[in-house]
């Protein structure tokens, strides 16, 4: 374990500047390292910056307190968080779960149930820019979608997609949580990964990582519950994974504390994300937790996976190609998007008011 305060990695240092493949062991997967890349002149495609100032109410938006959605309905007037059934659910309840076969042909039917969480009543703020009791609550509508949903069905996918570049249809504030049947193909990974490693080491793999991590090159932001850090084998520029530094399976598990700690930590995270390029960074977020009516999920640790796109301020990190066809690759190693995650400040700044902003204590070129 790094000592508090330590970047260094003496292990891995000597690697950092050269190309090198580095392991993923939650999917049992490798991810090219080709340091040195953003260095290339860009010519390909710029995106757009998102520089509309918002109102607090849009009166044409479907998610904004007493609006019409698209199926006719009228929101309520709610003046905290709201939860609905999506109206255009990927996933129903009473779906058939019907098995068909033929040769290498395969379907099933899969049931499941699709849920909208709009997180304020007010559709210009982020979590980045909403207080830590706002977002508590957020945190506890996570806990109480996972434990209803959890009765019936066997995975609970809480997840958020931010910005436009991400796919989000609508800028309020909001996020999904989609519950189904089947355990999803990188969840299947993830739990077979744990599971193994709990029956050979006898411990659990998230919380040795997060143990191995703290105050290391890769730690981004931490508290006495939490962690966020770049994971060493990390496939998106600026990804961070949160982990519960404590052993807990899933969202309902956490106690106040824990609740109050991730709500802090989640707006320290996002705020450093919007001042790394001094825009409202887009991303998609997702809660990875314990499968229900597995017959044990001791091996589980609770964790939640952010997969930002951009690699520079107006240009994404596209996976084609090699990427695409053979292996993830990524364009600067892990130990420098953390560094520059950690120069961003914790203090959140408006577009207007001299972004980027960077804490002088941490070179922003460091790793």
């Amino acid at each position: 374990m790094n000592a508090a305060g330590d970047r260094s990695d003496p292990v891995f240092g000597r690697l950092r500047g050269e190309p090198h493949r580095r392991f993923n062991p939650l999917l049992d997967e490798w991810v090219l390292v080709s340091a040195g890349r953003t260095h290339r002149p860009w010519q390909g495609r710029r995106e757009p910056s998102a520089s509309d100032v918002l109102p607090p109410y849009d009166p044409g938006c479907y998610l904004c307190p007493g609006n019409v959605r698209a199926n006719g309905e009228r929101n309520p007037t709610y003046d905290a968080t709201y939860v609905f059934t999506n109206d255009f659910s990927a996933l129903r309840p009473g779906t058939t779960t019907e098995r068909i076969e033929d040769g290498l042909l395969r379907a099933e039917g899969e049931e499941g149930a699709c849920h909208v969480l709009c997180f304020s009543p007010r559709h210009d703020l982020t979590l980045a820019l909403m207080p830590p009791d706002a977002v508590r609550r957020v945190v506890d509508v996570w806990a109480d979608e996972t434990a209803e949903l959890g009765r019936r069905y066997r995975w609970i996918q809480v997840f958020e997609n931010r910005g436009e570049i991400m796919g989000a249809s609508n800028p309020h504030p909001h996020g999904q949580i989609w519950a189904g049947s089947a355990l999803p193909r990188d969840a299947a990974k993830e739990d077979a990964a744990q599971r193994q490693y709990r029956e050979r080491i006898g411990r659990r793999l998230l919380l040795d990582y997060a143990g191995q991590e703290e105050g290391g090159p890769r730690a981004v932001e931490e508290n006495d519950d939490w962690l966020v850090v770049v994971p060493f084998w990390a496939a998106w520029p600026y990804e961070a994974l949160l982990v519960a530094r404590q052993p807990v399976t899933r969202l309902p598990a956490l106690g106040n504390a824990q609740r109050d700690g991730l709500a802090d930590i989640l707006v320290r995270l996002l705020t450093r994300y919007d001042n790394l390029f001094g825009l409202s960074f887009p991303y998609s977020m997702g809660w990875h937790q314990a499968p229900f009516g597995d017959g044990g999920d001791s091996h589980w640790q609770l964790h939640a996976h952010f997969l930002p796109p951009l690699l520079r301020a107006n240009v994404r990190k596209f996976m084609v190609g090699y990427e695409l066809l053979a292996e993830t690759q990524r364009d600067l190693t892990p130990e420098r998007a953390a560094a520059e995650m950690r120069a961003a400040s914790r203090t959140h700044r408006a577009a207007d008011d001299g972004w980027p902003a960077t804490d002088e204590s941490v070179p922003a070129t460091a790793g």
